[in-house]
């Protein structure tokens, strides 16, 4: 069988010959101005890109639009706001401080790309500042921003992504229950998962634990 793994720069660019638009290139800069701030403003989720011990991880990030907010031109932060406490970002952040951020805007045909090096504070100023429901976030990861860049609107167009007629009826796909209990089921280690007993529980479960 011929192989055609692509292996190299050289047999990468013999396959993209178009040569790369100016507007590509323009778009990146090296702080949130006025119109990148705008896009975070107006963002409720994003996802957050990291590198640990283990390798790689891919964290969504939701709240109301402007839940991250930019301090200046060169710092976002962002609250931890509750979750499963398997604390992947955070660790990762910890060993390698690199991260990389992609924002949606619903509605928003383009995506917008941060990336820089994050820290972590506890400092109880900062974490009063991001209060939400009598809550308070457990830190705040302090972004130092490198580069940001719009993403043009093609993926999001292709997916059709913002039509509602698009959505899925959350009966056709196996709930969270059903994963975690045919999984357990496969594990003898494991005692088997009560899946029905979690599904009726989580809609309570999710609106009690938000902050």
């Amino acid at each position: 069988m011929p192989d055609h793994s692509i292996t190299s720069l050289d047999a990468l660019a013999a396959l993209y010959t178009s040569p790369i638009a100016p507007a590509s290139i323009a778009k990146e800069i090296d702080h949130v101005d006025a119109n990148y701030a705008a896009l975070i403003a107006a963002s409720p989720f994003f996802v957050l890109a990291t590198n640990g011990p283990d390798g790689l991880d891919c964290s969504p990030r939701g709240d109301l639009p402007g839940f991250v907010t930019v301090r200046d031109a060169k710092t976002l932060l962002i609250p931890d706001r509750r979750g499963n406490n398997r604390l992947d970002s955070l660790k990762n952040i910890l060993f390698d401080d690199r991260i990389g951020m992609l924002f949606l805007v619903p509605g928003y045909g383009e995506t917008l790309r941060v990336n820089g090096r994050a820290s972590l504070s506890s400092d109880p100023g900062l974490c009063e500042a991001f209060e939400m429901a009598g809550k308070l976030p457990a830190c705040v990861i302090v972004v130092k921003v490198e580069s940001v860049y719009f993403q043009c609107s093609r993926a999001v167009v292709r997916a059709d992504l913002w039509n509602p007629a698009g959505h899925v009826d959350r009966r056709a796909l196996p709930s969270a229950g059903q994963i975690l209990r045919d999984i357990t089921a496969r594990n003898d280690a494991i005692e088997t998962f009560d899946g029905e007993a979690y599904d009726r529980a989580l809609p309570a479960r999710v609106k009690a634990t938000l902050y």
